[in-house]
């Protein structure tokens, strides 16, 4: 019985060794992922506090650190003005423009994925086939297409010509389409049709449907296309670089490039500082809407 108790008490002391080991390893892989993800943030801050504005004399714990390059931001330091910079105006252009494309790109996207969900009309799975095709290609490839494109239009209505943010905005609306579509058809797929048939037996159209029964149910869906939406728009940096070409008309991506493009007049310590400005938007939307994103994505995946 003594050799027996031994023996069971070296097994249960074995096993309790090596589940404290592996959580052990656990931890220590979480710590050094930890630490990879951070430590680049913690050299931005560091950057944007540095007041020599050079990254061959960067120290990840800076000497004389301040907000002076915050200052030079907003061409509040009078002995270091950098000319027609309009630090504020380009973040907000970047939020206008990705509120706009956002708002507008959930409404065609609702309608779209509905009518490919519920309605059954000639060459419905063809374009569905078409819209996942397109999305094959990189938006890369139709630069230069776009460009004449969005010329040729502004000819004929300016407002939507290059230099604009609506012939922006079209563009976006353009490139953001395909997935979200089929984002969302997975989604209302999902949800019983019984809800329809329900309403079709008490006299309600389609569009009564649509906007009084799915549309409340769509709301986890919403919330992640919008994010994915609004974070694609505003960082952005291709498109806006070569439909835009006035100051006043760029994005904050394309106006903090001001800061790097001299050769040897590179301004790091201010770019870093409008780079942590200009993540503030995007924490916000993604903190306070992060409990629905994995219930968004996962649920148009599973089927029941």
């Amino acid at each position: 019985m003594s050799n027996e108790s031994s023996t069971l008490g070296k097994i249960k002391g074995s096993q309790k060794f090596q589940y404290r080991f592996g959580i052990g390893i656990r931890l220590l892989i979480a710590l050094v992922l930890i630490l990879f993800a951070i430590f680049p943030v913690l050299w931005i801050v560091s950057a944007a506090l540095d007041p020599t504005n050079s990254l061959a004399t960067q120290k990840l714990i800076p000497e004389n650190a301040g907000f002076i390059n915050f200052q030079r931001l907003f061409n509040q330091d009078p002995s270091y003005q950098f000319g027609d910079v309009y630090f504020g105006k380009w973040l907000l252009n970047s939020i206008k423009i990705s509120t706009i494309t956002t708002v507008l790109s959930l409404s065609i996207t609702t309608l779209a994925a509905y009518a490919f969900s519920r309605l059954r009309f000639k060459g419905r799975i063809a374009l569905l086939k078409a819209i996942l095709l397109i999305q094959v290609f990189p938006n890369l490839l139709a630069l230069v297409a776009i460009y004449l494109l969005i010329f040729e239009t502004g000819k004929i209505v300016p407002a939507l010509g290059l230099n604009t943010h609506a012939g922006l905005i079209l563009v976006y609306l353009g490139g953001s389409m395909g997935m979200n579509i089929w984002l969302m058809k997975g989604f209302l797929d999902t949800i019983p049709r019984a809800i329809d048939e329900s309403g079709m037996i008490d006299g309600a159209s389609n569009w009564q449907i649509f906007s009084t029964l799915l549309l409340p149910l769509l709301r986890p869906i919403l919330v992640v296309i919008g994010i994915l939406a609004f974070i694609g728009t505003y960082g952005e940096f291709v498109m806006a670089r070569v439909l835009l070409n006035d100051v006043n008309q760029y994005t904050v991506m394309v106006g903090l490039q001001i800061f790097t493009a001299g050769q040897f007049d590179k301004k790091w310590g201010v770019f870093a500082a409008g780079a942590l400005i200009s993540s503030l938007p995007i924490m916000i939307v993604y903190l306070s809407l992060q409990d629905q994103i994995a219930g968004g994505l996962t649920v148009g995946a599973v089927k029941e």
